[in-house]
């Protein structure tokens, strides 16, 4: 670690501690990595929560969980039961993963030359396995500020059940340090698109291609013009985006085809946007360019942007000089994936995201880590939490 600024006895302890932790990082990432934990398999996800539940128990924090009945429990955590009115900050992740079930067993945690591999292995269980180290470094030396974690269930499909749970969370932190995977440069995520995902269905009419092709109404061919007309929409200058990314329709070759669906995904930077994109699509779904088709659309997830606020660069300028005394060098980037930062930074509270261990090719089997990068990441961000003032 390089110490261009003196650390107090406190940082040292702490600092020091978390650096003789990495071989017990990389057991409890293997254990949760080794977890199939798709978002829509309840089970799974729960087991993740399970494990990181016992490591709590282990260092002597207080978990709480918030039931759901269709994904996993949210996890709420404490380093201990004192009330105090001082805001606490909060440290968030997700362990769902976008892979299946089997996953897991198919390609097993590894390390292969300095990097890690495995499902959800950066994005982003090691972010979690270093905020789960970070809290219990405070458990164990104290923290100057109150820290919270919330690990949730769902972020890969928009949060439905922990959006609530997120917001609320942040509405009564006083700063949120989001640990999706860092950059591959190193870099931490200062700016975000928000995010919404659609499903558009068609009905037409069948009909024999050969017998009776006239009689038919074919839910494809509108599905063509309406796929055109939305791509459109695109505007790159403005970070506008849409992509059809799955269509589906008809039943046989030789029938008109009666059904079709298409999934819609709209990025956005500026909130005004996503209202001219919304109200844009909602027209084409609207109209039907084959006679006699019908569509409606439906709204299935939403990420909202993190967009930076004078808070919140502060925040990072904050976070930059401490991650520099532990031996990063950390610029702030812009990414147009979504992130559950975008709801935090929404409520109003300061939030940079991207803060977890360094990580790449999120959501492919080539999905990797830099094992080294977990604990100077978790260093930085203790140094971090320690220098904040009392508020």
């Amino acid at each position: 670690m390089g110490h261009p600024m003196a650390l107090s006895q406190q940082e040292a302890q702490i600092t020091e501690w978390l650096a003789n932790q990495k071989d017990a990082m990389i057991a409890l990432l293997r254990d949760v990595v080794n977890i199939d934990s798709g978002s829509y398999d309840k089970a799974g996800v729960d087991a993740v929560g399970e494990r990181f539940e016992r490591f709590f128990a282990e260092h002597g924090l207080i978990t709480q969980r918030e039931p759901n009945e269709r994904f996993g429990d949210a996890i709420h955590i404490r380093l201990d039961d004192r009330l105090t009115n001082e805001k606490p900050v909060l440290l968030l992740g997700h362990r769902d993963t976008v892979f299946s079930k089997g996953e897991a067993e198919r390609r097993p945690f590894r390390i292969e030359n300095g990097r890690a591999y495995g499902p959800g292995v950066s994005d982003m269980k090691a972010g979690l396995v270093m905020n789960a180290f970070v809290l219990a470094a405070f458990k164990r030396f104290g923290a100057p500020v109150p820290v919270i974690g919330l690990i949730t269930s769902d972020e890969e499909i928009g949060s439905p059940a922990c959006r609530p749970i997120i917001e609320r969370a942040a509405k009564e932190a006083r700063a949120v340090l989001n640990s999706e995977p860092g950059r591959p440069t190193g870099n931490v995520v200062t700016g975000r698109k928000g995010g919404v995902f659609m499903r558009m269905t068609i009905e037409g009419r069948p009909a024999h291609s050969g017998g009776n092709f006239e009689k038919g109404i074919s839910a494809i061919g509108e599905l063509a013009h309406k796929i055109i007309a939305i791509h459109k929409l695109t505007d790159l200058a403005k970070g506008t985006t849409l992509n059809v990314g799955i269509v589906k329709g008809g039943e046989a070759v030789n029938m008109v085809a009666p059904s079709a669906e298409a999934q819609i995904d709209l990025r956005y930077i500026d909130p005004p946007e996503r209202t001219r994109a919304v109200a844009a699509i909602e027209e084409i779904v609207a109209t039907s360019y084959v006679p006699g088709t019908t569509a409606k659309l439906e709204i299935l997830g939403e990420f909202l942007p993190l967009n930076p606020t004078p808070e919140s660069e502060k925040l990072f300028a904050h976070y930059q000089a401490a991650a520099r005394d532990a031996g990063l060098s950390v610029e702030g980037e812009f990414s147009g994936g979504c992130a559950d930062s975008g709801f935090t930074a929404a409520v109003g509270c300061p939030t940079i995201c991207a803060v977890g261990p360094v990580g790449g090719a999120a959501h492919t089997p080539e999905e990797y880590l830099e094992v080294d990068s977990l604990v100077p990441r978790a260093q930085a961000m203790a140094l971090a939490i320690m220098r904040m003032a009392p508020a």
